[in-house]
């Protein structure tokens, strides 16, 4: 039995059809065609291969038969069912295959017909080598000797019936090929216009869906790119915010180091604090203990003081004497000419010394100088008054002392109180003040508190008015500095009635305020009469006289009460060869009754004390306008105050001396007791 033989041929170009949609259910033809291997003329058959399986018996029975007939295709129909001449094959999109394809084995058993006393040989064998036929049947037959000749003439035969057979297929398969290109043909031919339309749409929908898809790539393209520029910049922000933690940390580290030193030095520092707050607790204690014994000290301290004041005020009052206040200025630049030397202001200084350190009522002058005979002379004068005010004491301190003999006036009395003192020793600082109000003198400030005593005392009832005038003698003749246009127009004449001292045809100021009051001041001042001199640049020329009214009424009690404050500044007294007023007339005729006026105060004031002595001794009142005006201030019925004004100068000792002199016989001098001046109303 001939064993099965696959047979090589030549690759069939597949032919693909596509598959038509259910839109074109009425193209109602075979969606495939069958692919029919086409082997190409001229081209050489390899050799047949064994077949790996066996050849079924039945079918090597029909070897002689040879394949059916061939058809002619016929072109598939636009509807119905295909021809029954073509066989249909299961629906694959297949892609065709190339035109020149290589050849392809068919591995298809072949029919070889059956010889007698042959056996079957099936699985892989190996090909006849030789013009003959298979090699390994040739082998059998020559291991076999005596069957060698019939087989030979077998295998020739069925040699031959192969090569007729592969002869025929390859016959069949050019006509097959032909009839496939003619059914392509006609299908191209016939294909209906529907169908185009149909692939038109899809052209046009998947080139729209390609258009869409490009621009989402796109956009997708650009996303992308932003997101790789976010992307970067977070890595960015990423890597700085690593080194910044880093950074952090490390500061951290060194942040809890710190701490945890400085919560040991903490815990150290509250126990210390712990142990010194009891200390405290106990020294506060003791402090408050300390303060409070101090303030009751102090207030004994200040009613001591005040019950002293009052008891010395009494005091005077009961022997009528004048108070005096002895007052020496600071040295200012003027004195020293532009000099800072040290050793220069202590020779240019008067040796003054203030020993009484505790009520502050002495002052003790010295000096030496050499007598005719070669000798050192030193001299001391001590002199002793009410109260010495040294070169640093202030304008504050100074009131501080006048201040009860100042509220006095709103009790009805009248008060005096005069500065004296030589030419350039401070007197118009002390009556009048400066610019600031620490400087303010002793008018202002009496008028100032004279105004507040009157506003505490209306919830008492009392109810008060206040006039003020301002006057000026001036070569003995009396000059109202509040008037209107040039002086010595008016003649003013001086009148003392029950009490009282009035000046004529002068401008009397109802005031209101104690500003007023300096706006007036500076008025007066601006109108005084001042002149240089050898001894004072801005040396007062006058006397000048503030005088203020006052009067109360006490609304429940019916009372009326009447007083008047003076304050006196007098000019300088000076002699005519220290100030060198003697070479011009004016400064010669102003010095000369400055020194008049002066001198009738001076005779006055030893009258009144020689008036104890003699009840029946006259008073020389007139010999001045000033103490004319002065009259019931130094008759005793007032309270009266002498400023003693004097200056530090070595230069000035002999005037300081004759001032001390005459405020001494001043200070004895006894002039009777004020009388309070008031009366009630029906």
């Amino acid at each position: 039995m001939p064993a099965s033989f696959s047979i090589a041929l030549p690759s069939v170009t597949s032919l693909k059809r596509k598959h038509l949609s259910d839109d074109d259910h009425e193209l109602k033809h075979p969606s495939k065609l069958p692919t029919i291997a086409e082997a190409g003329t001229g081209r050489p058959i390899r050799p047949l291969t064994q077949n790996v399986t066996a050849v079924n018996v039945g079918n090597i029975r029909n070897l002689g038969v040879g394949p059916p007939p061939l058809t002619k295709p016929r072109p598939p129909a636009l509807s119905g069912p295909p021809p029954t001449t073509i066989t249909t094959r299961p629906a694959r999109a297949t892609s065709a295959p190339p035109k020149s394809a290589a050849p392809r084995y068919i591995s298809q058993p072949i029919a070889v017909p059956r010889a007698t006393g042959l056996r079957t040989l099936s699985g892989p064998q190996k090909p006849t080598f030789g013009v003959g036929g298979d090699d390994f049947r040739f082998q059998a037959l020559q291991s076999q000797p005596r069957l060698r000749t019939a087989t030979n003439a077998n295998l020739a035969a069925d040699m031959d019936a192969e090569r007729t057979k592969i002869a025929v297929l390859q016959a069949e398969q050019s006509t097959r090929a032909r009839d496939l290109s003619s059914a392509r043909t006609q299908e191209a031919s016939h294909r209906p216009r529907s169908l185009r339309k149909y692939h038109a749409r899809e052209l046009l929908d998947l080139e729209e869906d390609a258009r869409r898809r490009e621009r989402e790539l796109q956009d997708t393209r650009a996303d992308l790119t932003a997101t790789r520029a976010d992307l970067e910049r977070e890595r960015k922000t990423g890597t700085s915010l690593k080194e910044a933690l880093a950074q952090q940390g490390a500061e951290q580290t060194s942040l809890q180091s710190q701490n945890v030193a400085l919560q040991a030095q903490l815990a150290t520092l509250r126990a210390a604090n712990d142990g010194t707050a009891e200390t405290v607790s106990t020294l506060r204690h003791g402090l408050e203990a300390a303060r409070h014994r101090i303030d009751e000290l102090e207030e004994e301290v200040r009613e001591a003081e005040m019950v002293r004041r009052r008891l010395h005020n009494m005091v005077q009052e009961l022997k009528g004497n004048i108070r005096v206040f002895a007052r020496v200025r600071p040295l200012v630049p003027s004195d020293m000419s532009g000099t800072e030397d040290e050793k220069a202001r202590k020779e240019a200084l008067a040796n003054m010394l203030f020993p009484d350190t505790r009520d502050h009522r002495e002052i003790v002058l010295s000096s030496t100088s050499e007598s005719a005979m070669g000798q050192e002379r030193k001299e001391a004068w001590n002199f002793s008054f009410d109260r010495v005010f040294e070169p640093q004491c202030t304008q504050d301190e100074v009131f501080e002392e006048i201040s009860q003999l100042a509220q006095s006036c709103t009790d009805g009395y009248n008060v005096c109180i005069f500065a004296y003192g030589q030419t350039g020793s401070g007197k118009s600082f002390t009556m009048e003040g400066g610019s600031t109000t620490e400087a303010m003198g002793m008018i202002p400030r009496a008028v100032e508190q004279v105004f507040q005593v009157a506003e505490e005392l209306k919830s008492k009832g009392w109810e008060y008015s206040l006039e003020g005038q301002f006057l000026e003698i001036y070569n003995e003749t009396i000059n109202d500095l509040l008037g209107k246009g040039e002086f010595d127009k008016k003649k003013h004449e001086i009148k003392h009635e029950k009490g009282s001292t009035r000046v004529t045809d002068v401008v009397v100021q109802r005031l209101r305020s104690p500003a007023q009051v300096r706006s007036l001041l500076s008025l007066a001042n601006s109108r005084r009469m001042v002149a240089a001199t050898l001894m004072n640049e801005r040396s007062s020329r006058s006397h000048s006289v503030f005088t203020l009214r006052i009067r109360g009424t006490n609304t429940h009690t019916g009372q009326v009460c009447e007083g008047a404050l003076n304050l006196v500044d007098l000019a300088g007294s000076e002699r005519l060869n220290a100030s060198g007023a003697g070479k011009d007339k004016e400064r010669l005729r102003e010095t000369q009754n400055i020194n008049k006026s002066l001198s009738a105060l001076g005779d006055v004031i030893a009258a009144l004390g020689e008036k104890s002595d003699k009840s029946d001794k006259h008073i020389p009142y007139r010999n001045s306008k000033l103490t004319y005006l002065l009259q019931n201030s130094l008759s005793g019925n007032s309270k009266t105050l002498m400023f003693l004004n004097l200056s530090p100068l070595a230069a000035h000792l002999n005037e300081s001396l004759c001032s001390l002199r005459f405020a001494t016989k001043v200070n004895n001098t006894q002039i009777g007791t004020a009388k309070k001046q008031v009366k009630s109303t029906s």
